[in-house]
């Protein structure tokens, strides 16, 4: 066989061999099919989800838009606020935000955009205080569109609470509900406008009530709601609604180290604010009760030093000289257990729980002092702000200071002259730390310039009578010292050193 021919055989066998198989396939019986499997549907593994679409339909046209214009003052506030990094923050618009170096300016530098709701048909819309503060002009923005100017017949700081009102009749409004209700795990809803973006929606959980603002004083009588809806700046202002479409809160700060939304998110209650409506309404301010006193938390070492029962309550640190808590009794040292039979388990319960009393108001303490209950009753008088005065601390003298101190913390100490006294606005008693040699002591956060006012609940007037109060402790007992330090009075624990 030639060599062409050999090649032309292997080609066609390459060619037909496929042919063959399928040949031999289609000659083969086919193989009966086995019955088909019936599979079972997939377990629903996440079931009871909530849709908020009719919520959302019912409650977000009483929901509003509000632009506060306001001069170039505030402006320039702003602006300096901004270059403060804020970790409790306001949730500003970036109209608020001021350039840095080299950087031009936004065009909407004097203009605040937050949120609102409308609480009555007539016109009156709540929002946050630091939404329209210091605003010239403020307008209103319905669902529908119309824009309508806001007087602001009220506001008040330390609520962050703005009641507006527009000429308007037959007004869409919100439901109010009960925010003392809320508890952590609940599902919420927020309606607002977070960066001009209107009636955005956005739903998280309640991740705690009560919470206090650690970074300021300005709103200790707020016992916020917090939360993990997505807020943003615009939104503040907007409801906090529970799952029946109810307003429960006002949403008003976030958490946040870089301006935006990180999952913790806090809403004024709206039974606080509501209280504060019929104030504004007929005053345009709020007035708060005021009981007169400075309160500490109950550490354990707290508890151990007072042989407390256990650590529920707020420690009184101080007493304001001719407040009701002075003109009823009370002393430092005692610990409030509990408010017209509402307990007080944390000290940061009693300045929200007294607040929102009205001056004038009776009230009955539950006191716990040298271990044993006492009911106190009080008569509340209006807050004032100013009324703890700040100090700057005396020198100590090294001239007017005595040998060293033979106290069991190594406490050396001198009397207080008239000057200091007025100028810590000590009326009596009380003795400056001039040096502080015990290692426990100095642990402990006593530093040389601090006032030791009691030891325990035992008055001190002179470094004798400190070292006195000292001299029936021995190693391992933990000594509770009242100190004042910058305007600042409280209890501080000091465990006692092994010789």
């Amino acid at each position: 066989m030639t060599l062409h021919a050999r090649h032309s055989l292997l080609a066609l066998l390459i060619l037909t061999t496929p042919l063959a198989a399928c040949a031999q396939q289609a000659e083969t019986p086919a193989p009966v099919a086995a019955p088909a499997v019936a599979q079972s549907a997939a377990p629903q593994l996440v079931t009871g989800l909530p849709d908020f679409t009719q919520l959302v339909e019912q409650v977000g046209p009483g929901v509003v838009n509000v632009e506060a214009t306001v001069g170039s003052r505030r402006s320039a506030q702003a602006g300096e606020e901004a270059d403060i990094p804020e970790i409790f923050r306001r949730m500003l618009p970036p109209g608020f935000q001021m350039p840095g170096p080299g950087q031009q300016g936004p065009q909407r530098r004097g203009t605040s955009m937050g949120s609102g709701f409308i609480i009555s048909a007539d016109g009156y819309v709540l929002t946050n205080h630091h939404v329209v503060d210091g605003a010239d002009e403020v307008k209103v923005t319905l669902p529908d569109r119309r824009e309508l100017v806001a007087k602001v017949v009220g506001s008040d700081q330390q609520y962050d609470v703005a009641l507006l009102k527009v000429e308007a009749k037959g007004l869409p409004t919100v439901r109010i509900g009960n925010s003392a209700t809320l508890k952590p795990g609940q599902w919420v809803v927020a309606i607002g406008s977070p960066l001009g973006l209107d009636h955005s929606v956005t739903a998280g959980i309640v991740s705690a009530v009560g919470r206090t603002n650690p970074y300021t004083a300005e709103q200790r009588y707020v016992p916020f709601v917090q939360t993990d809806v997505a807020i943003n700046q615009g939104n503040s202002g907007g409801p906090l609604l529970n799952t029946s479409g109810e307003v429960v809160g006002i949403n008003s700060q976030i958490f946040s180290v870089s301006g935006g939304y990180m999952g913790i998110s806090f809403a004024i209650p709206i039974d606080l604010a509501m209280a504060a409506v019929e104030q504004l309404k007929t005053t345009g301010r709020v007035s708060r009760g005021q009981l007169g006193v400075q309160v500490g938390a109950l550490t354990a070492d707290v508890v151990k030093g007072f042989n407390l029962p256990d650590n529920r309550g707020a420690l009184i640190s101080e007493v304001l000289p001719g407040s009701p808590a002075a003109k009823a009794g009370l002393d430092p040292g005692d610990v409030i257990r509990s408010v017209n039979g509402r307990a007080i388990n944390d000290s940061s319960d009693l300045p929200p729980i007294i607040g929102a009393m009205a001056p004038g108001s009776k009230v009955t303490l539950s006191l716990l002092r040298d271990g044993k209950i006492k009911d106190i009753t009080v008569i509340l008088v209006e807050l004032d702000e100013g009324s703890v005065a700040t100090d700057s601390l005396p020198t100590p003298s090294d001239r007017q200071a005595p040998p060293a101190g033979r106290n069991t913390l190594g406490i050396q100490s001198q009397n207080l002259d008239a000057g200091s006294r007025k100028q810590l606005g000590v009326e009596s008693g009380g003795v400056l730390i001039t040096r502080v040699e015990g290692a426990a002591a100095r642990e402990a956060g006593l530093v040389p310039g601090m006032v030791v006012l009691q030891v325990g609940r035992a008055k001190v007037d002179s470094p004798a009578a400190l070292d006195r109060e000292l001299a029936a402790t021995k190693a391992g007992d933990t000594v509770m010292l009242l100190v004042r330090q910058r305007g600042v009075t409280r209890f501080l624990a000091v465990t006692v050193e092994k010789s």
